[in-house]
């Protein structure tokens, strides 16, 4: 549990002095770390390879539908600058 000061750091009510944010963070565990790391990594639910099989394929088919998209702009586009130069 957080004491007063250290929630009213954290809330933004408070600001530490260079001196006492040190200790603050001093006072971290290097093995307590590793635990919540350990306990955060085993909540991550990992795709299954189908999952990452059907993203992948859509990226795939995004990535041609915008290419054919800004390909036909650029069309559009350059038909239409040479068209208005040319009355030029």
């Amino acid at each position: 549990m957080a004491s007063g000061l250290e929630f009213a750091v954290r809330a933004g009510y408070m600001r530490l002095s260079q001196e006492e944010s040190a200790q603050t963070m001093a006072t971290t565990n290097p093995i307590k770390f590793v635990q919540q790391v350990r306990a955060e990594v085993a909540k991550v639910v990992w795709p299954t390879r189908r999952e990452v099989f059907l993203t992948t394929v859509m990226v795939f088919i995004m990535a041609a539908l915008t290419a054919i998209f800004f390909a036909l702009v650029d069309l559009l586009i350059r038909s239409g600058l040479q068209g208005l130069l040319s009355l030029f």
